[in-house]
């Protein structure tokens, strides 16, 4: 017995020693959970004391995610008699989790669970840490694929392999790929250069990023953010490529769209910029097709205009470029041969008005039409237009398509193009006209001494001009007691009120005051100036003016009037350069106000002189109304003068010799009685008396001198004849209406004119041909009218002269003259040539003061305007004229009976 118990105990303690001393985490485990032995690596392992381990269930130490599990193997342990292997983690003291390993045995007599663990905490952790890198991998390979382009080739370029979304962007297949070198995608956006960068980089074993643009195979273009990482063998030596790239074309495409935006905003604003500036219409023009080529991908770009008068095509600017550089187009022959390609274009344009977009060209026969340097494909043109109206057209070639916003700028330029083009040239005309107003200002004052026809002329032509609804001239009026103002020319809009006539001495006071200080008034709307005196306010008021510009006028002799410009339609900005030209025209008028005054005291000082001539008081009146008609009508008024000089000073000596003539013979006859008586009672007078008749033959002296003076005072009733005529002709004398005997003008005119339309040696053997009708007496100005038939029959003579100097006439030139009764109350003179006419745009202008179709120094065209006057003005009747071309002319002269 005590045998058996030493035996026991020996094995008890070499169990107990193979407990303690092992390396692995030994334990036994009642079916309660809870430990009931354990070795000390527990404690090594885990940092608890035996006594801690034991004290609690072993289910508190496991991982609440291991839990589950745990139990579910211990509940297998019990129930079963094979060993179960398991893993989880045990809490250490530290707060930290070890993995252990399990082997463990349950004894359902015992009621015990005998396990081993082991700590496999490193092991778990880097297979743990291993299937984290793989999953990670797997997570990377599967956003590569799916959000980039994935490409790898060979150290040559080969490409071996692709991913699904290279082949998707590309729209090549695999197949189509592999093989291949990139150059299948090139878009030939970049350069030679770029390649060659970029080739050199990874050659050199180092990491390429960039952004390049590809061509898919159907033609469409987009953009990647590439990254080509080489891969390098042993030698350190690239063997081949991986490129990862990522789409980016939207991003490009607004990069591109805001680049193209921001490119376009500058361009606009340039172009706004050029137009703005000041100078010719071909440098601004130049400027803007510059800025152009500075902003687009262009070859050419080029500016027409319709040349306004032969309405041709005619190019004002500008630009070629090469890939170098861009310059200006001095002339037609720099632009390129290939315009006749596109004339058809461009002939539709005209017609239809409007634009090409893009169109793309198709050059054959190229090497004859294109420079090395100009590589054209695509053409735009866009109309100038304004108000319905082509001025000009804009053209462009391009080597790229245009995009729309492009378009759409063009089209914005093109309209702003057309509107400076004729604003240039409204002013150019404006200029012009201003000009031309300054010129027949002065050419009036040069040529003549009427005051009242420059103010009426210079208040029409301002109105005109500066499209305003009243021009009128104020004239002051000084006076020591009551100084006033009186408006003495007008020109205004017909549906106002006229405003001639003197101004309110109440309402005059501001105006006098502005006129003596010499002030200018400039008023853009009267509602806007306070500082307006109430009077002066409340007369602009009455006559609906809401804007005014009054610039004084003072001449050299002291003589105080001004120039208001008026209008009644809202407000009216009044501009320096209108300004400027109204104080010019002012001017103008100050030295046409002296030179009338010079001319008025020179008259007063000339007819002072002639006040002790004979018949002092015919002479000044006779001599004030030449120099009135001188004022008025050029020619007449010479012809009258001479007319009435001729006709007083061939009248007296005529009339002296027409009434002696009859004394002369009474002493013929008594001395020839006389002679009869000495023959009769001295039939046989003196040797001496006999031979001196017989010398001077007494008998024909004695039968032709009854003849002679027969005929002399025939020639005197001649004489007295034709001064008649003169003397109704100039009417000098006639100054007042009265009854007249129309024919008798007519013939008075003709016999003056006689000289021009006679075959007499220097005349042109016009025939006149009269159907006068029986026409009562008219009462009417003789002498304007005589003056009226003169300025008609000399025009009518000068046509014929000129068509048959021409020799575009083959027929015999003739005058036809009818008169006729009209409705019972008016006369009708009609006066016809058989000349070429006259084209309707002469027609138009017929009675424009100074308009004239003759030569320099033949006509000043003031005769048909004073005819319109007489007529007209004076008689309140109508004149016409009835022409075309190549069917003569004929005025038609009506006034009432």
């Amino acid at each position: 017995m005590k045998l058996v118990k030493s035996e026991y105990n020996k094995s008890e303690e070499k169990y107990s020693r193979f407990f303690s001393l092992s390396i692995d985490l030994l334990c036994i485990a009642n079916f309660d959970g809870y430990f009931k032995y354990l070795n000390p690596v527990w404690t090594k392992t885990l940092g608890w004391s035996i006594q801690e381990l034991v004290a609690k269930p072993f289910i508190e130490f496991i991982h609440p995610e291991d839990r589950e599990s745990t139990i579910a193997a211990a509940q297998n342990i019990t129930k079963s008699v094979d060993a179960i292997s398991f893993e989880n983690r045990y809490l250490c003291q530290d707060g930290s989790y070890k993995w252990l390993s399990w082997n463990a045995t349950g004894f359902s007599e015992e009621k015990l669970i005998y396990a081993v663990a082991r700590d496999i905490t490193a092991n778990k952790q880097n297979e743990i840490a291993l299937q984290k890198s793989i999953q990670e991998l797997e997570a990377f390979k599967f956003a590569l694929n799916a959000h980039s382009l994935v490409a790898i080739t060979d150290r040559t370029g080969k490409i071996t392999y692709v991913n699904d979304l290279f082949c998707e962007v590309s729209k090549y297949s695999p197949e189509e790929l592999l093989g291949q070198d990139h150059r299948i995608i090139n878009s030939a956006h970049h350069t030679k250069e770029f390649f060659a960068n970029l080739w050199t980089t990874i050659a050199q074993g180092k990491i390429w990023k960039g952004e390049i643009q590809n061509k898919a195979k159907d033609g469409t273009l987009y953009w990647v953010d590439t990254l080509i990482a080489p891969m390098l063998n042993q030698d350190k030596n690239p063997y081949q490529y991986v490129s990862i790239r990522t789409d980016i074309t939207q991003r490009k495409l607004s990069e591109l769209a805001l680049l193209e935006r921001s490119r376009l905003s500058v361009l606009s604003a340039e172009v706004s910029l050029a137009l703005s500036q000041s100078g010719t219409l071909t440098d601004i023009l130049q400027n803007c097709t510059n800025t152009i080529s500075q902003y687009l991908d262009i070859g050419f770009v080029c500016i027409w205009t319709f040349e306004r008068q032969t309405n041709q095509l005619q190019l004002q600017a500008g630009v070629h470029c090469t890939d170098i550089t861009c310059s200006a187009l001095s002339d037609t022959q720099d632009f390129p041969d290939h315009i006749a390609l596109v004339n058809n274009t461009i002939g539709l344009i005209i017609q239809n008005h409007q634009a090409v977009f893009n169109q793309e060209l198709s050059i054959n026969h190229s090497e004859n039409l294109v420079e090395s340097t100009f590589s054209i494909s695509r053409f735009s043109a866009y109309p100038l237009i304004v108000e319905q109206q082509l001025i000009g057209i804009i053209a462009l070639f391009s080597k790229q398509l245009f995009t729309e916003p492009t378009h759409n700028l063009l089209n914005w330029i093109a309209n702003n193009i057309a509107v400076a083009i004729d604003r240039i040239w409204a002013r150019e005309e404006l200029f012009s006209r201003r000009e031309a107003l300054l010129l027949r200002l002065a050419s009036q004052i040069r040529s003549s001494l009427n005051l009242d026809m420059i103010l009426e002329t210079a208040v029409n032509e301002i109105r005109s001009l500066l499209q305003i609804d009243r021009c009128y001239f104020l004239c002051y009026l000084p006076h020591p007691s009551q100084p006033s103002l009186t408006i003495t020319y007008e020109a205004r809009n017909p549906n106002l009120p006229t405003m001639l006539g003197s101004i309110p001495l109440q309402k005059s006071t501001f105006l006098t005051k502005t006129l003596l200080s010499q002030e200018l008034i400039c008023i853009e709307n009267i509602n806007s100036k306070s500082y307006l005196d109430y009077d002066i306010e409340e007369l602009l008021t009455e006559f609906g003016i809401t804007s005014q510009l009054m610039l004084p006028v003072k001449s050299n002799s002291g003589e105080i009037g001004a120039i208001v410009c008026s209008h009644c339609s809202g407000d009216r900005i009044w501009t320096n350069s209108e300004i400027n030209l109204l104080q010019a025209v002012c001017d103008q008028l100050a030295i046409a106000i002296d030179h009338a005054q010079l001319y008025t005291q020179s008259r007063s000082a000339t007819l002072e002189a002639q006040t002790q001539a004979e018949k002092l008081t015919e002479t000044l009146h006779k001599l004030q109304q030449t120099q009135s008609q001188l004022i008025q009508n050029e020619k007449m008024s010479s012809l009258g003068q001479l007319v009435a000089g001729v006709a007083h000073e061939i009248n007296n000596p005529v009339n002296f010799i027409h009434g002696n003539l009859t004394y002369a013979n009474e002493y013929f006859q008594e001395m020839l009685t006389l002679l009869q008586l000495y023959q009769q009672h001295y039939p046989q007078p003196q040797r001496e008396i006999e031979d001196f008749s017989e010398k001077i033959d007494l008998e024909f002296i004695t039968s032709d001198l009854s003849q002679l003076l027969s005929s002399m005072n025939m020639g005197t009733n001649r004489i007295r004849e034709i001064v008649l005529g003169l003397r109704n002709f100039s009417r000098h004398d006639e100054a007042d209406k009265k009854l007249v005997n129309i024919h008798e003008g007519i013939e008075n005119t003709l016999l003056i004119l006689h000289y021009r339309w006679k075959d007499n040696g220097i005349g042109l053997d016009i025939s006149i041909i009269k159907e006068y009708g029986d026409l009562p007496l008219v009462d009417c100005y003789p002498g304007q009218l005589n003056q009226v038939f003169m300025n008609i029959l000399t025009n009518a003579i000068d046509a014929l002269e000129e068509s048959m100097v021409s020799k575009e006439i083959s027929h015999k030139p003739q005058i036809k003259i009818r008169t006729e009764i009209l409705d019972s109350k008016f006369v009708v003179i009609r006066i016809a040539d058989n000349g070429l006419g006259m084209a309707e745009d002469v027609k138009k202008r017929l009675f424009d003061p100074f308009f004239t179709t003759k030569p320099v120094g033949k006509g000043t065209g003031l005769g048909l305007s004073i005819s319109y006057q007489i007529v007209v003005e004076k008689h309140g009747g109508i004149l016409n004229c009835l022409s075309e071309p190549g069917k003569g002319t004929e005025f038609w002269i009506q006034i009432p009976i």
